[in-house]
C-alpha cells in the first residue's frame, strides 16, 4: 500500500495524452459476468492480531515493534494515535464471532500475535500459556461456529526484543527463530487449523520497515534494508514449511502457503515496447520479488539484472540484491502448497531510467512510472482506486507465471471514503461487487482460484493512518470505549453473493443493492443515537455516582455539625 510516486508536470501531461491516445478500453472491462463459483469455494473475511486486538500488554504479552513505534510518538503515526486497545477484541471475541455468524462466511483469516505467544520472541526463554489459550478459545469458537480458520503466523508485529537484540529481519538468526515460533503454532493449533500462512505481505513489511521507515521498527535503509529483509523472510518461510513438511504434515494433513500483495500493472501504451517491458518489471519487483524463489527457486532475472547493474555503477564490488546459494535455491523452491494473493488496485506504468548517482532505493532500482487515471474511482485511502479488471488479470499472470496453482486470494477491499459514521457503504458495495466478478471471470479463464478473503471484517488500527480510514463491513465506534460495532449495506450485500455462490442473475442481483440500502438507513439510525446513549452512560456511570457521593458528604457534615450543637 503506496502513493503514487509524484513526477514533474511535463510528464504528467505527456502520459495523460498517451494515456488518451493509446487506451480505448475494452468489452471485459465493462462487461458483467452473471454465473456461480465452484462448488466448495470458500469466502471469508480477514483480520490481523495488531491491528484489532488491543490488550497490549495484557496476560504475559510482550511488546511487539509496533507497540515501540506507536509509542514513541513524532508524528509517526496519524494523530500519534496507537493500537493499545484498537478493537479491543482480546475481550470481544465471542462478540467478533457472532458478526462472522451473521456474514455467514466460510472462513476466517486471522493472524497471531508472536510476542504474546512468546513475549521475548524465542521459544526457549518463555512460552505464554494464557496467549495459548487464548488463540485455542478463538479457533474452537469458530469450529463449533463451522467456520473455517485460516491463520497467518506473522503480520508486521515482529517481538521488540527480537529487534533491539538482533536488528530484527536484518538479521539471518531471524529465521531459525521464526521456524521455532511456527513450530510452537503447528504443535499448539495444528490439530485443527488446517490452513497456515506464514507471512503477510512481507513485501511491504520489508520495503517499508527497513526502506522508507514508514512503518516499524522505522529504518530507512536504502537500497539494502528491504533486500536483506526480504532474503531473510523467504528463508524463512522455506523453513517453516520444512518444518511442517517434517514433523506435522502427516499427522495434521494441512496446508502451509504465503501471502503476497500486488497491484497489477499495465502498460501506458500497448504498443510501446519499453512500457510492456516496465509493466512486466513491476509485476516481477513487486511479486515476483518473493514467488518466484518459492516458484522457481531464485530471484526474477530482470531484478538480478537491474539491481547487480545500478550496484556496479554506484561503485559497489557486489549487487545489493543477495544471492540465494544453490543448496539455498534447491531449498526454497516448491515451499507452498498454495499461493495467496493480496490484491487492491491497479496502476499504469511507463518506463524511466533513474540514473545511477541518485543514489541506491528500491523506487530506482525498477526504472519505471507509476499512474493513475484520474477517470477511475477514488475511494477512501489516497492510493485506491477501483479499477476490477486489474483484478482479472493479476490472477491470470500468476496462473501462468507460477504453474496455476491453488491461489486463495488472502486481501482484498475499499476504504471509507470519509472518516464520519456512515453506514451506506454504496462504494464498498460496487467495489465488491466489481472485483468478485473479475475474480469469477478469471476461474473460467482457468485460475486456480480456491477462496476469496475480503478485507475487513472491522474497521481497525491502520498501520501510519491510525484510525482516519475504515475497511471494516463492520462500523467501529473508537470513541466509545465499549468499542460498539455496527454494520453497514456491505455486509448484507457479500451475505447475498456468498448464498448465491456468486451472481446468478441480473434482477436478483439488483435486489441485493436495493435490499442493502433498505437496512442501512436503519442502521444509521441505531448509529445517531450512540453520542446520546453514551452520554447518558457517561451521566449513569459518572455524573449521578458522584452526585451520590457529594450528597452523602454533604450529609455527614451536616450530621457532624448538629452533633457538635447537640453536646
Amino acid at each position: 500500500m503506496k502513493p503514487v510516486q509524484v513526477v514533474t508536470l511535463w510528464w504528467m501531461l505527456l502520459l495523460v495524452s498517451r494515456l488518451g491516445a493509446a487506451r480505448k478500453g475494452s468489452p471485459e472491462e465493462a462487461s458483467f459476468y452473471y454465473g456461480t463459483f465452484p462448488r466448495g469455494f470458500s469466502w471469508g473475511v480477514g483480520s490481523s492480531a495488531y491491528q484489532t486486538e488491543g490488550a497490549w500488554d495484557q496476560d504475559g504479552k510482550g511488546p511487539s515493534i509496533w507497540d515501540a513505534f506507536t509509542h514513541s510518538g513524532k508524528g509517526k503515526v496519524l494523530g500519534d494515535e496507537t493500537a493499545d486497545v484498537a478493537c479491543d477484541s482480546y475481550y470481544k471475541v465471542q462478540e467478533d464471532i457472532i458478526l462472522l455468524r451473521e456474514l455467514h462466511v466460510n472462513h476466517y483469516q486471522f493472524s497471531l500475535s508472536w510476542p504474546r505467544l512468546l513475549p521475548t520472541g524465542v521459544r526457549a526463554e518463555r512460552v505464554n500459556k494464557k496467549g495459548i489459550k487464548f488463540y485455542s478459545d478463538i479457533i474452537d469458537a469458530l469450529l463449533k461456529s463451522n467456520i473455517t480458520p485460516i491463520v497467518t503466523l506473522h503480520h508486521w508485529d515482529l517481538p521488540q526484543l527480537l529487534q533491539v537484540k538482533y536488528g530484527g529481519w536484518q538479521n539471518v538468526s531471524m529465521t531459525s527463530y521464526f521456524r521455532d515460533y511456527a513450530d510452537l503454532c503447528f504443535e499448539a493449533f495444528g490439530d485443527r487449523v488446517k490452513h497456515w500462512i506464514t507471512f503477510g505481505d512481507p513485501r511491504a513489511m520489508a520495503e517499508k520497515g527497513y526502506e522508507t521507515g514508514h512503518h516499524a521498527p522505522g529504518l530507512k535503509l536504502r537500497g539494502t534494508g528491504l533486500y536483506k529483509a526480504a532474503h531473510h523472510i523467504i528463508k524463512a518461510h522455506a523453513q517453516a514449511w520444512h518444518s511442517y513438511n517434517r514433523t506435522w504434515r502427516s499427522k495434521q494433513q494441512g496446508l502451509v502457503g504465503i501471502s503476497l500483495n500486488c497491484d497489477w500493472g499495465e502498460p501506458v501504451d500497448i504498443r510501446n515496447p519499453k512500457d510492456i517491458e516496465a509493466a512486466e518489471r513491476y509485476l516481477q519487483f513487486c511479486l515476483g520479488w518473493f514467488a518466484n524463489p518459492i516458484y522457481a527457486g531464485d530471484y526474477p532475472e530482470v531484478m538480478k539484472d537491474h539491481i547487480g547493474r545500478k550496484s556496479k555503477e554506484q561503485g559497489l564490488d557486489m549487487s545489493r540484491l543477495p544471492v540465494f546459494s544453490l543448496q539455498e535455491k534447491s531449498y526454497i523452491k516448491g515451499t507452498s502448497d498454495f499461493l495467496g494473493l493480496g490484491h487492491f488496485t491497479t496502476r499504469y506504468i511507463t518506463e524511466r531510467n533513474y540514473p545511477s548517482r541518485q543514489g541506491p532505493s528500491y523506487q530506482n532500482d525498477r526504472d519505471l512510472i507509476e499512474l493513475v487515471d484520474p477517470n477511475w474511482p477514488d475511494l477512501g485511502s489516497k492510493w485506491l482506486y477501483s479499477v476490477p479488471w486489474g483484478f482479472r488479470r493479476l490472477l491470470n499472470f500468476a496462473k501462468t507465471q507460477y504453474g496455476n496453482p491453488p491461489i486463495y486470494v488472502t486481501e482484498n477491499g475499499a476504504s471509507q471514503k470519509l472518516h464520519c459514521t456512515q453506514l451506506c457503504d454504496e462504494w464498498r458495495i460496487q467495489y465488491l461487487k466489481g472485483y468478485i466478478n473479475e475474480m469469477l471471470k478469471a476461474i473460467k479463464d482457468g485460475a486456480n482460484v480456491k477462496g476469496y478473503t475480503s478485507w475487513s471484517l472491522l474497521d481497525k488500527f491502520e498501520w501510519e493512518k491510525g484510525y482516519s480510514e475504515r475497511y471494516g463491513f463492520y462500523y467501529v465506534e473508537f470513541n466509545d470505549r465499549n468499542k460498539p460495532r455496527y454494520p453497514k449495506a456491505s455486509v448484507q450485500y457479500y451475505k447475498k453473493i456468498i448464498a448465491a455462490n456468486g451472481f446468478p442473475n441480473p434482477r436478483e442481483v439488483e435486489s441485493w443493492h436495493l435490499k442493502a440500502l433498505e437496512t442501512c438507513s436503519i442502521n444509521n439510525q441505531m448509529l445517531a443515537l450512540e453520542p446520546l446513549l453514551s452520554h447518558m452512560q457517561m451521566v449513569t456511570e459518572i455524573v449521578v455516582p458522584t452526585v451520590c457521593t457529594l450528597c452523602v458528604l454533604i450529609a455527614a457534615v451536616l450530621l457532624t455539625l448538629l452533633l457538635r450543637r447537640q453536646s
